[in-house]
């Protein structure tokens, strides 16, 4: 009979174990129907251990699984600035869309609140998601720095992809995950260009992403799509 080796796991590998296996129970269940038992289970070891490395108990379990989920989110955006705008998008989406079909059940219950264990940490962590977010959006803008109507822009948008992502869910993962980061891409698209059109700032940072764009690209696609259906509107011009 082989006995396999046990190797003792160093306090870094032990908590990140225990967190890995939360995150994994809520990603197909509510918080508040996640218990340390459940946690200890999945893990492979006791509730004492455990309580061991989390002696706050379940709520300081679920903010420390939350805070390693948010910053797997807020790498996401995280893209060298070089390329068309619209492709680090996409794959920034990618990878956004990825977390949330593998996480589908915690996502919903990260995003929605309403939770028995949401606290003002974790209602502050997913607002530091979402900043993060519309951060690194902007520098890919060339903006650091922007004033108000285009950081509206942009936390708009951010916003419409997680309410977007919860219908998602909600309706059964259809459309195709591709099809729903194209359409989201659409959107951005969108925002930018109507809003570049009563906000100088918006403009003079929407031309310098769209020369850099193909017409083979979303955008060339995008502006092919849509001038048939406003060409019928051409007499309010």
């Amino acid at each position: 009979m082989t006995v396999r080796a046990y190797r003792r796991l160093s306090v870094e590998e032990r908590r990140a174990q225990l967190l890995d296996a939360a995150l994994s129970l809520f990603a197909h269940r509510a918080p508040e129907d996640v218990s340390l038992d459940d946690v200890a289970e999945a893990a492979g070891v006791s509730r004492p251990l455990v309580y061991r490395y989390f002696p706050g108990g379940k709520q300081q379990l679920y903010e420390a699984a939350l805070r390693s989920a948010a910053d797997i989110l807020e790498l996401c955006f995280a893209e060298p600035q070089a390329g068309p705008l619209t492709q680090r998008l996409s794959r920034a989406l990618d990878r956004y869309l990825a977390f949330v079909d593998e996480h589908s059940a915690g996502f919903s219950a990260l995003l929605q609140g309403g939770s028995v264990v949401e606290t003002s940490r974790t209602t502050a962590t997913v607002d530091g998601i979402r900043r993060a977010a519309a951060d690194a959006i902007l520098l890919h803008l060339g903006v650091p720095q922007p004033g108000r109507r285009l950081r509206m822009m942009v936390r708009t948008w951010i916003t419409a992809v997680e309410a977007a992502s919860l219908i998602w869910i909600d309706e059964g993962k259809q459309p195709g995950i591709d099809q729903l980061r194209d359409w989201l891409l659409d959107q951005f698209i969108a925002l930018l260009t109507a809003t570049a059109a009563t906000d100088p700032e918006t403009a003079a940072a929407a031309r310098a992403a769209l020369a850099l764009e193909s017409p083979q690209g979303p955008v060339g696609v995008l502006a092919r799509r849509v001038i048939p259906v406003v060409s019928g509107a051409a007499h309010l011009l």
